[in-house]
C-alpha cells in the first residue's frame, strides 16, 4: 500500500514550503484557544493544533480540558478555515475527535511506546481514511516508532506522517528537554523513506530561546515541516509555558527561518536572533561544564581522603602521564586542539593537587 506524503493529503498544503503546525500546548479556555489559534493562523501556520487530553508524568497536573475543548477547536477551524489536529491516546479519544470533525490525529510519544495502545487506536480507525501523525517514542527506539506506523498501515491508513520530538536520554539532557538524537531520525528515514517527517522543536528544546537552532537544523536536514507550540500568553500557560511562543514571536521565528528575500533590516534581526539562540546553547553548555567540574572536585576530595588514610602520596606521576596521554588521544579523535586540551588538564591537575594537599 502506497503511503501518501503530507503534501498529498488533499488539504491544500503548499508542497514547496515546509508545513507549519501551530497552536497551544493545551486548550485551556474557549477564548484562549480561539485567540491562540487565530494568532497562529495569522503568523503563518498551515494546520492548527491544541492539546485536548494531556498525559502527564504525575497526577494532579493539568491533564487537559477534555471533550469540551474539541468544540473550541472546531470553532477555530471554522473561524480560520485551516485544518485542525489533536492528540489521541485511546479509542474513546478517536471517536470523540472524529465526532467533532478533527481533520488530523496524532499519537503522542507516551502512547507510541505502548504497542497495545497503538493497536487500540489502529483498530478504532480501521476503514476510516484520516491523516495521522506518530511521534517518536520517549525512549530512543526506532523499531518501536516504525512498529507503531506499521500497525496503522495494517488497518488501511495511507496518510501517515512521523513527528520527531526528541528522546528521553541522558546525553545533552541539561541543554534540551528531549535531546534530538538526529542520527536516529536518519535511521528512521533510511528504513521508511516514504514517510514525511515533521520536527517538533518545542518538545526538543523545552525553552523558546532554543527553538531557532532546533528548527533550522531540522529544515537543513530536509524535514517536511515544523510543529511549534504557540499561545496567546505563553508565560501564563497551564502547561509547558517555557517552550511556547506568542503569535508575534511565532511570526518572527517563521519569517527568520523561511523567508527567502529579507531586507537588510530583516537580515540584521535574523542574525541577532540566530546569535542569541547559539549563545543560549553555549551558556547552557558552559553551565554543564562547571557542574561536571564540581562533580569531579567532589570525587577528588574522596580520593584525597583515601590517600590520607592509606598514607599514599598525593602526586602519582605515572597515573598523571597515562591520563594525559589518554585524554589527548581522545581529544584528537574528537577534532579538538591538542594544546588546548593539554592546557585545560594541566590546570585541572594543578587545582586537584592543591585540593588534595589541603585535605
Amino acid at each position: 500500500m502506497k503511503i501518501l506524503q503530507i503534501k498529498d493529503w488533499g488539504m491544500g498544503l503548499d508542497s514547496e514550503s515546509p508545513i507549519i503546525i501551530s497552536g497551544p500546548c493545551s486548550a485551556e479556555t474557549e477564548q484562549q484557544t480561539l485567540n491562540s489559534c487565530r494568532g497562529a493562523a495569522e503568523a503563518g501556520a498551515n494546520i492548527l493544533r491544541a492539546g485536548i487530553w494531556k498525559p502527564r508524568t504525575s497526577p494532579g497536573c493539568f491533564e487537559g480540558i477534555g471533550e469540551e475543548g474539541l468544540g473550541w477547536l472546531l470553532e477555530a477551524k471554522t473561524d480560520t478555515g485551516l485544518p485542525v489536529t489533536c492528540e489521541v491516546a485511546n479509542a474513546t479519544h478517536v471517536r470523540l475527535a472524529l465526532a467533532h470533525k478533527v481533520d488530523i490525529l496524532w499519537i503522542g510519544a507516551r502512547t507510541t511506546v505502548n504497542p497495545f495502545a497503538v493497536q487500540e487506536i489502529a483498530d478504532a480507525l480501521r476503514g476510516i481514511d484520516i491523516p495521522i501523525m506518530v511521534k517518536n517514542p520517549v525512549n530512543p527506539d526506532v523499531k518501536l516508532w516504525i512498529g507503531a506506523i506499521k500497525r496503522l498501515q495494517n488497518v488501511g491508513l495511507r496518510r501517515i506522517a512521523a513527528i520527531h520530538r526528541g528522546f528521553d536520554t541522558l546525553a545533552q539532557k541539561d541543554i534540551y528537554r528531549n535531546p534530538p538524537n538526529w542520527n536516529l531520525v536518519e535511521e528512521f528515514r533510511q528504513k521508511m523513506p516514504e514517510i514525511s517527517i515533521i520536527n517538533d522543536p518545542s518538545h526538543i528544546a523545552g525553552k523558546r530561546d532554543l527553538l531557532w537552532n532546533v528548527a533550522r537544523k531540522a529544515l537543513n536536514l530536509g524535514m517536511d515541516g515544523l510543529m511549534i507550540e504557540s499561545h496567546i500568553e505563553p508565560d501564563n500557560a497551564w502547561s509547558d509555558a517555557k517552550q511556547q511562543v506568542n503569535p508575534t514571536q511565532l511570526r518572527d521565528l517563521l519569517e527568520s527561518l523561511l523567508a527567502a528575500n529579507l531586507t537588510s533590516i530583516d537580515a540584521e534581526q535574523k542574525a541577532a536572533q540566530e546569535l542569541q539562540s547559539w549563545r543560549t546553547e553555549i551558556d547552557m553548555l558552559d553551565k554543564s561544564l562547571m557542574e561536571l567540574l564540581a562533580l569531579r572536585k567532589s570525587l577528588v576530595t574522596e580520593i584525597a581522603k583515601c590517600k590520607k588514610n592509606h598514607n599514599i602520596a598525593v602526586v602519582q606521576l605515572e597515573r598523571w602521564k597515562s591520563m594525559v596521554r589518554k585524554r589527548l588521544e581522545e581529544s584528537k579523535s574528537l577534532g579538538l586542539d591538542q594544546k588546548l586540551i593539554s592546557g585545560i588538564f594541566e590546570a585541572i591537575h594543578e587545582d586537584s593537587v592543591q585540593l588534595q594537599n589541603a585535605v
